[in-house]
């Protein structure tokens, strides 16, 4: 590992020499950045996978001769700071606890927190001096929060483009809200609940006397084949009045409803169980239908009562299961002889599955009760295939042969114009809880600011953004595809909070996720605005440096619409998968509404979710390891390496103090390499004189040179696609393979002397070019490895390695792949004789069969008659049968083989004869004709792999 002295000492000097800031110039550029962060706690290592990845990129870039910008700035805006304020302020023990012990903050700081613009300044420079400890590559000068007075200018300046172009409208919206701080809240104020969306529902009212008792679902086609209504009678129930009606919901729906609906008071509680053994009206068919018990209804989610449609839905059947088998229950509310008679209705015909479809997902997915964890997967299912292939049954009159999502949305429209249902929405996960403490709830908001995303035209212009831009992975595209189509209007603006007011409504903020997606082009400007006044920066000032317009402006400072220019568009965007369905599509649909299309994004990369030790990282339950700490421990180097190695960059993550451990003994071994290599040398190397790969005579340095570019090749084709944990396989863990295979091939020619200044120079070549590869992962111990041996500069400009094609050789490849396949196959015949050899006599392939290989080379697929015809009227071996049962047998081989032509084998094993010996213990003799043959074994030798006979 690198020490923190050795860290520091490189992390000043290159501050020192400002090699990370960059300005226009003549080379190609790379603008990446990064989602920035929120700065109201400290960085944990999950933060730390998120900020390496682009670092490493940027590094890897830099080395590639690209004039690299990567900024960092911080988001400020909206409610989660002052939410921790408050409950700071009055002293909240769990507040308390998480600040004090998870993230660390000395007492006597936690005592200013009060103030949520400190919280901001604490949390926002312990950032920046960890990821300065972490060794980013980041431009500082462009560093801003997101409430600076420039900033705000910037945002206000965005969002009168959108108004003026009609794309922001006022009106009524369901939205998450939180009735302590009564403001509504995005996915950034959230403790819990980040990415769950509101859904939905349609309200079915079964009339019971002279009320109705009102159930939600998402499916109002099924309907017809409803067999009862479920209730919890062991919850509280009541009886409301909505307009001119009475309805019977749960208490707790009640209290929820009250953010939807505004005509709603309370009439009285209502006795749950004398509700059980009555009927209700289905309002579709008429029918009555029996209200029975069920302890899986949730009175918090949604009305507290459900209609049960056993034939498609697995929860519904498998509740009628349970419950016919519970005498006690069926006793207790005299509801037996219903319950036994009752049987599923089927209205949806799928293909696949029979007449009760929910019947059947229970059996396939082995769902034994209400609880079995299986039985919401099987749910999820069923509704899934229903929805995309299920088609309504001819019996259902009027719907007969409709598609279920036309049947849903027609028999909803029905419900509602003749008065029978209703709509309300829930979250489709609870709890949802803001940061200030409280569980928030879905209220419609009346005079809200909304961003119109549903607007066809706009869509339509981000999904062109869209096509023209790289995804990485690439599946991840279906999933923007499918979010840019789905997105609703979304509510842009709150009440209380950090942000910039609404231009034209200044009672109004502009939220958290509003204000940050087009920032990036903020940075390319941001080192010219210290000396401005934020008031010049009006919608002349800005339309001139970000859309080319002329202006008559005196004040804008030389040099700064070049600079934004030169940057934009950006080339990559990364940020977490979870933010695909809002974040990431709003950067799409903001850009392509305000720039032209040239300005539009490059790419996008997303990231996994972090875990320690298999369980999902949470700085809320205090499940997290601070990167500090980590650091500290481990080293930033051994932290990075771990980082990029553990997992691609949008799969998730496991962070395993066991499996950093092992990754440090790794580092340790790369920096022992280089002090190995000097002693080898007998004075340290100069990597200067190291560059060019060295001339050699011996089969095995060919082989190393030509293992060090294939690795060359295939590191930095990873990074291209943003792959750093198989770069790091290829730069790191294949490498050191392939150098601990090398060194003990030649680990007696060293011993002796013997060729040894051939592998001395193969060496100097090697560690010159492990340095540069790992310099992107562990830029410190690079750095120190480079200067130690007379590298140029500093190693995080070294020039990036460069494969030569001429170098890579795939016969080198193969005579090392028959060498080692001897000693192997000489050890499995030991380890199955239980003997050991005295001589080992091996047999190479006669000429004939080469010729062969090479006819089935030309037919390219495993055909006996063509490889034979070919071979008789070639004439290339008088025994037919011989040739017969070889031609069957290179048919098989063939596929396995990876055949790369002719190689001299005699001068191949010639030439590791002494090594071979060395392994087995054994005098080896290498026959190309076989004068000796006890055992008439050469008749198996096949090309690559010589037949043995062991005495």
């Amino acid at each position: 590992m690198t020490d923190s002295k050795i860290e520091s000492k490189w992390q000043k000097r290159w501050q020192e020499n400002k090699i990370f800031q960059s300005n226009p110039d003549n080379r190609e550029k790379l603008f990446l950045t990064v989602a920035y962060p929120y700065p109201s706690g400290a960085m944990h290592v999950g933060h730390g996978r998120t900020y390496t990845v682009p670092d490493v990129y940027a590094r890897y870039k830099r080395m590639q001769g690209y004039n690299v910008l990567f900024p960092m700035g911080w988001h400020v805006t909206g409610a989660p700071v002052i939410g921790i304020a408050k409950r700071i302020g009055r002293r909240d023990p769990w507040t308390l606890e998480i600040y004090q012990n998870v993230h660390k903050v000395p007492k006597d700081e936690l005592e200013k927190f009060t103030d949520p613009h400190y919280i901001v300044k604490y949390f926002s420079e312990e950032y920046r001096n960890v990821m300065t400890r972490l060794g980013y590559s980041i431009d500082w000068r462009r560093e801003f929060t997101t409430i600076d007075p420039h900033y705000q200018k910037f945002i206000t300046w965005q969002f009168e483009k959108l108004n003026k172009k009609g794309l922001v409208r006022r009106g009524a919206h369901p939205v998450k809200y939180c009735p302590d701080d009564e403001n509504p809240v995005g996915d950034h104020d959230l403790l819990e609940g980040e990415g769950v969306a509101i859904n939905e529902l349609t309200l079915i009212k079964f009339k019971i006397g002279e009320n109705y008792l009102v159930a939600a679902t998402f499916r109002p086609e099924t309907l017809f084949g409803a067999t009862n209504i479920w209730i919890n009678p062991d919850e509280e129930y009541v009886k409301v009045k909505m307009d001119e009606e009475e309805w019977i919901i749960s208490n707790k729906a009640y209290h929820n409803l009250l953010n939807q609906k505004k005509n709603l008071e309370m009439v009285e509680g209502i006795d749950a169980p004398s509700l059980i053994g009555q009927y209700a009206e289905n309002p579709v068919t008429g029918k009555k239908h029996i209200i029975l018990p069920a302890s899986f209804v949730d009175p918090d989610y949604a009305t507290g009562v459900v209609y049960s449609v056993p034939a498609h839905a697995p929860a519904d059947y498998i509740a009628l299961l349970d419950l016919k088998k519970d005498a006690e229950t069926l006793d207790q509310y005299n509801i037996k002889d219903e319950v036994e008679k009752m049987r599923p209705i089927g209205l949806i015909s799928l293909k696949g599955f029979g007449e009760h479809p929910a019947a059947e997902m229970v059996e396939k997915m082995g769902v034994k009760d209400q609880n079995d964890p299986n039985l919401k997967e099987a749910t999820n299912e069923m509704y899934k295939l229903e929805h995309a292939k299920g088609v309504m049954e001819k019996h259902i009159t009027d719907y007969a042969g409709l598609k279920v999502p036309q049947a849903r949305d027609t028999i909803k429209e029905h419900l509602l114009k003749t008065d029978k249902g209703d709509i309300m929405h829930e979250f489709a996960e609870k709890p949802v809880i803001c940061r200030c403490g409280t569980e928030c709830v879905v209220k419609i908001l009346d005079n809200q600011w909304f961003l119109k995303y549903s607007d066809e035209e706009w869509t339509q212009k981000t999904l062109n953004c869209l096509e023209s831009m790289n995804t990485v992975p690439v599946e991840i595209r279906s999933n923007f595809k499918y979010y840019l189509n789905w997105l609703h209007d979304w509510a842009c603006a709150r009440r209380i909070g950090l942000g910039t007011p609404l231009p034209w409504d200044l009672q109004w903020l502009i939220e958290p996720l509003s204000d940050s997606t087009i920032y990036m082009g903020y940075y390319t400007i941001a080192p010219y605005l210290k000396d401005i006044d934020p008031e010049e920066m009006d919608e002349e000032f800005l339309d001139h440096i970000f859309l080319d317009k002329k202006t008559s402006k005196t004040n804008i400072p030389s040099g700064m619409k070049e600079e934004f220019n030169y940057w934009y568009p950006l080339d990559w965007r990364l940020s977490a998968k979870d933010l695909v369905g809002n974040h990431l599509s709003f950067h799409l649909f903001h850009h392509s509404a305000i720039y032209p299309q040239e300005k539009w994004p490059q790419g996008v990369v997303v990231f996994g979710m972090g875990l320690m030790e298999g369980h999902k990282m949470s700085s809320s339950k205090g499940n997290i390891v601070l990167l500090e700490d980590a650091i500290k421990i481990h080293g930033a180097d051994v932290v990075r390496l771990f980082l990029m190695s553990s997992a691609e960059p949008w799969q998730d993550f496991d962070w395993r103090e066991k499996e950093v451990i092992g990754t440090k003994k790794r580092l340790e071994w790369f920096m022992g390499f280089a002090e190995m290599v000097d002693e080898l040398h007998g004075s340290q190397i100069q990597l200067n004189e190291c560059i060019v790969s060295p001339d050699v005579s011996k089969s095995i340095n060919s082989w190393m040179i030509s293992q060090v570019n294939q690795r060359i090749r295939d590191a930095t084709q990873a990074l291209e696609g943003f792959q750093t944990r198989k770069a790091l396989q290829e730069a790191l863990f294949l490498f050191k393979k392939d150098i601990d295979h090398y060194l003990h091939r030649v680990d007696h020619e060293l011993k002796e002397g013997n060729g040894k200044e051939e592998i001395n120079q193969v060496l100097s070549y090697v560690l010159g070019i492990w340095i540069r590869l790992m310099a992107p992962f562990t830029p410190h111990a690079c750095e120190e490895l480079w200067e130690r041996h007379g590298g140029r500069g500093f190693a995080s400009e070294a020039p990036w390695p460069e494969h030569d094609v001429d170098l890579i050789d795939e016969k080198v490849h193969k005579s090392e792949e028959i060498i080692q396949g001897l000693v192997d196959d000489i050890r499995e015949i030991e380890k199955i004789t239980k003997t050991r050899p005295e001589k080992i006599h091996a047999y190479l392939a006669p000429q004939w069969k080469w010729k062969v290989f090479e006819i089935a080379r030309e037919v390219g697929k495993p055909d006996i008659g063509r490889i034979m015809g070919q071979a008789i009227k070639e004439n290339i071996h008088d025994d037919k049968k011989e040739l017969a049962g070889y031609a069957q047998k290179i048919a098989r081989e063939m596929t396995k083989i990876h055949y790369v032509g002719h190689v001299d084998e005699k001068k191949i094993l010639d030439d590791a004869v002494d090594y071979i010996a060395r392994e087995t213990g054994a005098e080896v003799i290498i026959y190309h004709e076989p004068t000796y043959d006890p055992k008439n074994k050469a008749r198996n030798a096949l090309p690559y792999k010589p037949a043995l006979y062991i005495e």
